[in-house]
């Protein structure tokens, strides 16, 4: 066995003496408390990086976890890598602590906090929330389906968001648009969505645009972002903002709502590379619905479908889990039945068939 089995007590000694002692767990785990003295470093950071924390192989260390398995498990990792004298805390932290020893809890940050349930995912960490700190996302509307979308790639952390919209709020976008309030009616619905945005997470940054997005423009509003977010109810606004994607080999999630029934998709065409939003919808006819002010919508439609955008959107930005690409996802909330719709590019494309 690699790791050097130790008692809370004798680790405590072996940390007076001048050995290393770090806590593998994860950051929302160091929050409620940790070993006094202990060195911060997560499981899968410190495998990965062990140079970094540990300044010679020869170094005897000693690893503390929740109850002795992750730095048992840690241990082992690390002695693969030529690491010679590794102690684990049997019982962990919980033993260190029922054993009356010092415990202290860690000033951490405010990312450190804020995404503490997001970070100790195995397929995110801090490696990932940094990543998505770090994303640029554009979002085409701030109504139905970009107010919850939005909302969350803010919460997410998200680092930059733009918005772009040229409308105001009206009384009647509350019933399904939840960046606004009574207090925001006339305001314009860019200003209204930051500020709700900031007021939820003050640390990222929001671009807020009052323009209408339309094929003169677009490729100006998403040439430095990494990802768009359809939140348009109208083809004409979906089909600039796709062929721009292809043209410049953006990636965009798509979503549309009717009535009590929605679509999401992502899409992400290059020049001679589909499909893109014309080979699912070759023109506006064969796309389908009205607009909500024509024909209606259940308030939480939007929601349900904007919270599906963002979830492709952090996922994609995380370059995790299966994309809808080719998907084309359709929700009938009145059934609650979801049909998944399997499209391919269409060679005779104006846009992405073009080599």
């Amino acid at each position: 066995m690699a790791a050097i089995p130790v008692s809370p007590q004798e680790a405590r000694r072996l940390q007076a003496s001048g050995l290393l002692l770090i806590d593998v767990r994860e950051p929302a785990e160091w929050a409620a408390g940790m070993a006094e003295g202990a060195k911060p470093v997560s499981r899968g950071e410190l495998e990965k990086s062990a140079c970094f924390h540990i300044a010679d192989a020869r170094q005897a260390v000693i690893l503390i976890c929740a109850g002795g398995k992750r730095s048992d498990a840690c241990a082992e990792a690390l002695a693969a890598q030529g690491y010679q004298t590794l102690y684990s805390v049997q019982g962990g932290t919980q033993a260190w602590q029922a054993d009356g020893l010092p415990m202290v809890i860690p000033e951490s940050s405010d990312f450190d906090r804020r995404y503490a349930r997001q970070m100790i995912l195995p397929t995110i960490g801090r490696a990932g929330q940094e990543a998505l700190a770090n994303a640029r996302v554009l979002v085409v509307g701030a109504g139905g389906l970009g107010s919850p979308c939005a909302y969350y790639l803010a919460a997410a952390g998200v680092g930059f968001l733009r918005l772009v919209d040229d409308d105001r709020v009206e009384l009647s976008n509350l019933q399904r648009q939840i960046l606004h309030k009574n207090e925001t009616v006339g305001e314009m619905k860019v200003i209204s969505a930051k500020n709700t945005l900031l007021s939820l997470n003050p640390t990222i940054v929001i671009d807020a645009v009052t323009d209408k997005i339309g094929a003169d423009n677009i490729r100006n509003y998403i040439k430095d972002v990494d990802l768009v977010v359809d939140g348009t109810d109208n083809f004409a606004s979906r089909y600039a903002i796709s062929d721009a994607c292809a043209e410049l080999g953006k990636p965009w999630v798509y979503g549309a709502v009717y009535r009590f029934e929605g679509q999401v998709s992502l899409f992400h065409a290059k020049p001679g590379s589909g499909p893109c939003y014309r080979c699912l919808f070759p023109d506006a006819a064969g796309a389908g619905a009205p607009n909500c002010t024509e024909a209606g919508v259940l308030g939480v439609t939007p929601g349900v479908i904007g919270l599906l955008q963002a979830t492709e959107a952090l996922k994609y930005l995380l370059g995790i889990g299966e994309p809808l690409i080719g998907r084309l996802l359709s929700l009938d909330l009145l059934s609650m039945r979801s049909h998944e719709t399997r499209f391919r590019a269409d060679p005779a494309c104006p846009v992405c068939a073009k080599a």
